[in-house]
């Protein structure tokens, strides 16, 4: 297959057509994957906003203070109460906010971002980015599918790489389960998150930090004679790791 991002995207303004932004700059085909960073998505749709905007709860003054103890860093309670405000649930209170949004993505800080948010404090994730996954694609003047991306760490592993938080025209996942493998072993378990995969690859070429490139193309993939699933976001019953958490207290 074929990964490029698309140069020459200008600084995304609320309202602005992320579709045609990327038409104008590249030829997008049919069956092609377009993976649209969370940040653009998040400007287009006006979900910039200011620390001002949060006036702290108790609850978001005693999160701040514990983690300040912790870190010997001085935590803004407004920001804890913006993450509580984007989360259905808080994992983890120390020594870091962890959060499952309310379209069910895990992630530290709710997704919110402080970086490349010109003239504001903070950006947050989009409120259903499937949604806006789907009106992206609606907009296209070919059938490609869409793909939102952000990048967020990982359990057990340093560093962080790209994962999907919404998708349309393709499957989330696509399973292998009754299948076989080479020596006529029946697969029971392997089903494969193809738009995380997929969202890494274009995180390799759009990289980090200020280099301007938020939208990766994937060209010449198959999903291949699969069954495909849209179950990407674990539910609490079969979280392991989740329930752990819940009874589990940071105390360093």
């Amino acid at each position: 297959m074929e990964v490029f991002a698309v140069p020459g995207l200008p600084e995304v303004r609320p309202g602005d057509d992320v579709a045609t932004l990327i038409e104008d700059r590249t030829d997008i085909r049919d069956d092609d994957i377009v993976l649209v960073a969370s940040t653009i998505v998040s400007k287009a749709e006006d979900r910039a906003a200011d620390l001002s905007a949060f006036p702290p709860s108790e609850r978001a003054e005693a999160i701040a203070e514990r983690i300040s103890d912790l870190t010997d860093e001085e935590k803004d309670p407004r920001f804890a109460q913006a993450v509580l405000e984007e989360s259905d649930e808080l994992l983890l209170e120390s020594p870091f906010l962890l959060a499952k949004t309310r379209f069910g993505h895990v992630g530290v800080n709710a997704g919110i971002d402080r970086s490349n948010v010109p003239g504001n404090d903070l950006l947050l994730l989009p409120k259903a980015p499937t949604e806006s996954a789907e009106r992206i694609r609606e907009n296209l003047s070919v059938d490609a599918s869409v793909v939102v991306t952000d990048t967020s760490g990982r359990p057990f592993r340093n560093g962080q790489r790209g994962v999907a938080i919404g998708w349309a025209g393709m499957p989330a996942s696509r399973d292998w389960r009754g299948e076989v493998d080479r020596d006529g072993h029946e697969l029971e378990a392997t089903v494969e998150s193809v738009v995380d995969e997929l969202s890494a690859a274009a995180n390799l070429v759009t990289g980090e930090g200020g280099g301007g490139t938020p939208v990766a193309v994937v060209r010449d993939w198959e999903f291949g004679d699969h069954g495909g699933s849209d179950e990407l976001f674990r539910d609490h019953e079969s979280d392991l790791v989740r329930q752990a958490l819940a009874a589990w207290e940071y105390e360093g």
